[in-house]
């Protein structure tokens, strides 16, 4: 049956971030509008019609609190994220990893949007921003139109970069006898890792190197190549956390060697020895039949992808079930623009949440719009907008968006870079690990403080 009401609030988008600040807000009583211009408009990446389909990788990081995609998952727990329960319910092994079956994470997403009384989903294009209580979350593919508007609003053109995704293949079509299972670091034995590996040496390393640095790359689209503040888009403008394989590839020989390439931890089961390179495959479905090349995003022509990476030991005869693409990411110059509650500085009931904002990661992007649907709910029941604790993983990424610096202001992913250094008790300092357990056990105190506190105040 077709709800229809006058929406409290409207939010755009139903990427992860619009999905998840829509059940929020609905949870806490709003009446909600849904803007997603799928499957009326296609973007290029996405390739179905659903709700926070995941275009790129199907992992949303690492589960362990130690590191801080894990300690963003805790805190997102604490909050109550709906989003992230259903990846949770759609896991696929993964090792200490948080990977989805991208189609029934996405269908279930879905499915709890259509079906919640509070939400009534458009499927349409929002080319203005309303003048109630909004929500932007569109998303690194921004339509034209809505960039228009959203320029109008935020008095500057956007920032943008350019990102890629990898490419799946089919198991059925991976040499098995020559690929092997295992996971860096002793995480798991080699016989029942979760990560499908295939071993190179020196020899194959080199001529796979040689193959994609020559290899033909596409051509970009007329609206990737869009002036800037009177500065075209140029090829090499990449956003840093997500490089193409080819690019990684020019900063050295041995570059790919020491990234996703890496033989770290791993030894060939076969025949007992380390390889020069390893690439990993995970797996991107429940049923177990698609793995997606780890660290592979590219910008290769579909031909010269099929013919390089069928280089790789045990992908000679690679069924490719989707081919890599590269697409323009679009992001407000959230420092000028946006106060930590995810607030407009201009407009306090309009708010900005995912990737638009300058957030990187699914993760990050589920994130911000549990705080955006968790501070528009606040905002018109008459109550404060959570700011939270620069202690916690969501508060310090809200903190560095909107307080960076200009000069290199770009998309940043949860870090504990973005947290103050721990101080080094007697002589020894903390190793890694040991600093993830430390800043892992103050975020979660002072977060379950802080909203203790809130709900006192509000009593």
């Amino acid at each position: 049956m077709t709800k229809y009401f006058t929406p409290d609030l409207i939010v755009i988008g139903g990427g992860l971030a619009g999905s998840e600040a829509a059940l929020q807000a609905a949870n806490a009583g709003l009446k909600v509008h849904l803007y997603e211009m799928r499957p009326l408009l296609s973007t290029g990446a996405h390739v179905t019609d659903y709700l926070a389909e995941l275009v790129c990788s199907n992992s949303l990081g690492s589960n362990e609190l130690f590191k801080a995609s894990g300690l963003l998952k805790k805190e997102m727990e604490i909050l109550g994220s709906e989003v992230l329960a259903i990846a949770t319910e759609t896991a696929v092994p993964a090792g200490g990893a948080l990977a989805v079956d991208r189609i029934a994470f996405a269908k279930k997403v879905t499915d709890r949007i259509i079906s919640h009384p509070g939400i009534q989903l458009l499927r349409q294009e929002a080319i203005v921003i309303p003048d109630i209580p909004t929500i932007i979350a569109s998303g690194p593919l921004t339509s034209p139109r809505l960039s228009q508007a959203l320029e109008l609003v935020t008095g500057r053109q956007h920032l943008y970069f350019f990102d890629a995704i990898s490419p799946i293949v089919s198991y059925d079509s991976i040499d098995m006898t020559i690929a092997f299972r295992g996971a860096r670091y002793g995480n798991r034995s080699e016989e029942n890792g979760d990560y499908i590996n295939c071993p190179m040496t020196q020899e194959e390393y080199d001529r796979f190197i040689e193959a994609l640095l020559n290899a033909e790359r596409i051509e970009l689209k007329d609206f990737e190549q869009e002036i800037n503040n009177g500065v075209k888009a140029g090829v090499d403008e990449f956003f840093e956390g997500c490089l193409p394989i080819e690019i990684m590839a020019r900063r050295g020989k041995e570059a790919l060697a020491f990234g996703p390439m890496r033989p770290i931890g791993l030894t060939d089961q076969y025949n007992g020895r380390r390889s020069a390179a390893i690439v990993q495959l995970r797996q991107d479905n429940l049923s177990g039949s698609l793995y997606n090349i780890v660290g592979f995003q590219t910008n290769l022509t579909f031909k010269e992808q099929k013919r390089v990476f069928q280089l790789i030991p045990g992908l000679e005869n690679a069924q490719f079930e989707r081919y890599g693409q590269m697409h323009r990411n679009t992001f407000i110059f959230s420092p000028q623009l946006l106060l930590p509650t995810l607030q407009s500085r201009q407009r306090s009931d309009l708010l900005f949440a995912g990737q638009i904002c300058g957030v990187e990661g699914y993760a990050g992007n589920i994130a911000t719009g549990l705080l955006a649907g968790i501070n528009a709910a606040r905002l018109l029941n008459n109550s404060a907008p959570y700011c939270l604790p620069k202690t916690t993983m969501l508060g310090a990424l809200c903190h560095y968006i909107t307080h960076a610096e200009a000069r290199d202001f770009q998309p940043m992913k949860a870090n504990f870079g973005l947290f103050a250094p721990i101080e080094r008790q007697g002589k020894k300092k903390p190793g890694r690990k040991e600093r993830g357990e430390i800043h892992a056990a103050i975020a979660i105190r002072d977060l379950q403080n802080y909203l203790e506190a809130q709900n006192e105040a509000e009593k």
